[in-house]
């Protein structure tokens, strides 16, 4: 049988994404994320937050109302700004705007960070001392419906 309760960590464009469309799989992440599922938990970072926030304020102001209804209802855990000595470790793995959010995502201890940007993430194939899945938000709902299936 499979992990009855998955982790997943939001990168920022899935949030974003989710407050821009309301019919792609981002939307379906966020509409899931404000109820209190038992087999779902997720979080995203204080540092994600800094560039949603500055995204939506400086490209879609308009999204500005959409984005706040969201946060407040989103059932969702925000990660503290990882300190420099732990960005350090995986310097050199991935890209260092990127570093952030996969430490966000280690500290937390998600099964999976959910990004719009898999290529961001590319170095990490194969690192067997990073344990969690770099997946889409396609993927990721279509692992949810697993997750549901599998409860039956």
């Amino acid at each position: 049988m499979a992990k009855t309760e998955v982790k997943a960590f939001l990168d920022s464009n899935v949030i974003i994404s989710g407050v821009i469309s309301d019919r792609a799989a981002p939307r379906v992440i966020l509409e899931l994320l404000c109820h209190d599922l038992p087999f779902i938990r997720a979080a995203t970072g204080q540092y994600n937050i800094e560039e949603i926030e500055r995204t939506i304020a400086k490209k879609l102001p308009e999204m500005g109302t959409v984005l706040h209804d969201f946060m407040s209802r989103l059932i969702i855990e925000i990660i503290p700004l990882p300190s420099r000595k732990s960005l350090a470790k995986y310097r050199g793995v991935i890209a260092d705007e990127d570093l952030p959010v996969l430490v966000s995502a280690l500290q937390y201890g998600a099964d999976y960070l959910v990004t719009g940007d898999k290529r961001h993430f590319r170095g990490l194939a194969g690192k067997k001392d990073i344990p969690l899945k770099v997946c889409s938000p396609s993927e990721f709902v279509e692992i949810i419906a697993t997750v549901v299936r599998e409860l039956g």
